[in-house]
């Protein structure tokens, strides 16, 4: 019942908290209470993207090989799969700047009016004859073939200059 979602929260609250011993406790809570581990396991994955971010990015990895572990063996040998996962998030440097950017991109997206902007010509890709007449990647400096950061707009027009990573006024 509501207790599922009390210890996952906690669990959750523990390990952004950066208390590895309270995050094994709810871990631990939560195993032992009979929960499944791939439920457990997802959260994880969730969690190194929301909470630890760009800080670790070998978080995610961290997260995906416990699922897998926890997928191939289950309970109880998965169990110090988990432990060892949450103990690494909880002593992780943890950063948000991709949720908020991510959920800054999706505002941008509701509050629009009118049809969203085209995709540039010079980014669009030209499978055919007409669409190179058309204009369809005319322009595009591939970045490979530069020895140092290419100056290009990727944003369409009516975006340029847009920093989603920027905190916006609520």
């Amino acid at each position: 019942g509501e207790e599922h979602y009390n210890c996952i929260s906690a669990l959750h609250k523990s390990m952004r908290g950066s208390d590895e011993n309270a995050s094994l406790y709810w871990l631990a809570r939560m195993l032992e209470g009979g929960e499944d581990p791939l439920y457990v396991a997802r959260r994880l994955v969730r969690f190194a993207s929301e909470d630890i971010g760009l800080a670790d990015p070998l978080a995610l990895t961290q997260a995906v090989a416990a699922y897998q572990g926890c997928h191939f063996i289950g309970m109880p040998e998965c169990e110090v799969i988990l432990a060892q996962c949450v103990v690494y998030f909880a002593r992780a440097p943890k950063s948000i700047e991709v949720y908020r950017a991510y959920g800054n991109v999706k505002e941008c997206l509701r509050m629009h009016t009118g049809p969203l902007p085209p995709v540039p010509l010079h980014l669009r890709n030209a499978p055919t004859r007409l669409m190179k007449n058309l204009g369809y990647g005319k322009g595009y400096k591939y970045n490979p073939m530069y020895k140092g950061p290419v100056e290009q707009d990727y944003l369409p027009e009516e975006l340029k200059g847009t920093d989603f990573f920027k905190e916006r006024e609520t």
